[in-house]
C-alpha cells in the first residue's frame, strides 16, 4: 500500500510537469498542485478510456490508466482549470475596475 502512494505521487508529479510543459501558458502553481493536476489526470484519462473502449467495466467507471491515458487527462484537466481560474481572475480584475470608475472623487 506504502509503495502504491509513492509510484502514484511520483508518476503524478511527473504527468502534471509534462502536461504544464505540453499545454504553453502560464500556470501558477507550485509542486502540490502539479501531482494533484497528475494524480486528478490519471483518473480522467481512466474514465474516458472506459467510456470509449469499455473494458474493465467490473472495474468501475473511476480507475488510474496509464501513461498517455493520464496525459491525455492531466492536459485536459489542465485546460479546464485555466478556464475557471481565468474566468475568476477576469472577474477580479472587473469588480477592481468598476469599483475606480464609481469610487466618488474627494473635494478639495
Amino acid at each position: 500500500m506504502l509503495l502504491f502512494l509513492i509510484v502514484t505521487i511520483i508518476v503524478g508529479g511527473l504527468v502534471g510537469f509534462l502536461a504544464r510543459l505540453l499545454v504553453p501558458g502560464p500556470d501558477p502553481m507550485g509542486v502540490g498542485m502539479t501531482i494533484v493536476l497528475g494524480i486528478v489526470g490519471s483518473f480522467v484519462g481512466g474514465f474516458i478510456g472506459w467510456l470509449l473502449f469499455g473494458n474493465d467495466f467490473g472495474e468501475g467507471a473511476l480507475q488510474p490508466s496509464g501513461f498517455v491515458g493520464s496525459m491525455i487527462g492531466a492536459i485536459i484537466v489542465l485546460l479546464i482549470y485555466r478556464a475557471v481560474n481565468g474566468r475568476a481572475r477576469s472577474a477580479n480584475r472587473i469588480s477592481r475596475s468598476a469599483r475606480a470608475i464609481h469610487r466618488p472623487r474627494a473635494r478639495r
